[in-house]
């Protein structure tokens, strides 16, 4: 895999043909800010939750970013890495839209997906998935699609050069205001009415409305005189017709 278009983004990379997972690789071997790993395929690659998720070889872009921010507001990390896929896959032709925290969706289905992990409380490695020439049956949810599926035909390092050209600028310019109004505008949950399924099955359902400081989506609860603010889970669009 050609990696020259990236190299200059980032303080290293690497590319390996197939393994269980580019997080826990990083996690395990370290390496400096902004060191990233790619592989052709994983066999073990883990999504929100615990989730399995796993690629056919060449399939699919799996990358994973090692992290050691200078800045606070590290909660905001998740958010950037779906903005910057967000606006990748924009670039690369599809119109993309943002689900919080860091879906990306086209057409109202999933292409990509973000796992971010804290590994010792100083370092955060952004684990990124994007379907890029999978078909329909190999895809781990009905409700997914890939790029070849909207029609296009990119090769992975185009792929991963366009999420690293969006990615490492907003890192290295970090500004908290201007990456919430970013992500606002990006967010198509927002305005619609979802159901919020949280750690340990708790679920409140009602409208979202706007994300705050540190990145958690607000909603407004019927019934309830503030806000709820979620910070993680799952979030589900509901449709009313």
């Amino acid at each position: 895999m050609d990696l020259s278009q990236s190299e200059t983004l980032v303080s290293s990379i690497s590319y390996v043909e197939e393994t269980g997972s580019t997080n826990a690789d990083l996690a395990s071997v370290g390496g400096e800010d902004l060191t990233v790993l790619v592989a052709g395929s994983q066999t073990a690659g883990r999504g929100r939750a615990g989730r399995e998720w796993s690629s056919p070889v060449g399939s699919s872009l799996s990358v994973s970013i090692l992290l050691r921010p200078k800045f606070e507001g590290i909660t905001w990390l998740p958010l950037m890495a779906g903005l910057a896929m967000t606006r990748a896959v924009r670039a690369l032709g599809a119109p993309a839209a943002l689900k919080w925290p860091n879906d990306v969706l086209v057409n109202e289905r999933k292409i990509s997906g973000v796992l971010s992990e804290l590994v010792d409380g100083s370092t955060v490695i952004i684990g990124v998935g994007l379907n890029i020439r999978q078909s329909q049956s190999e895809l781990p949810i009905a409700n997914a699609t890939s790029l070849a599926l909207e029609g296009l035909a990119i090769d992975l390092p185009d792929a991963l050069n366009a999420y690293l050209a969006e990615f490492v600028p907003l890192y290295k310019n970090f500004d908290e205001h201007s990456l919430r109004d970013e992500v606002r505008e990006a967010c198509v949950t927002l305005g619609q009415e979802v159901r919020a399924i949280m750690p340990g099955d708790n679920e409140v359902v009602g409208k979202a409305i706007d994300i705050d400081a540190s990145g958690r989506l607000l909603i407004n609860v019927p019934g309830e005189n503030t806000l709820y603010a979620v910070g993680a889970g799952d979030i589900v669009h509901l449709r009313h017709n």
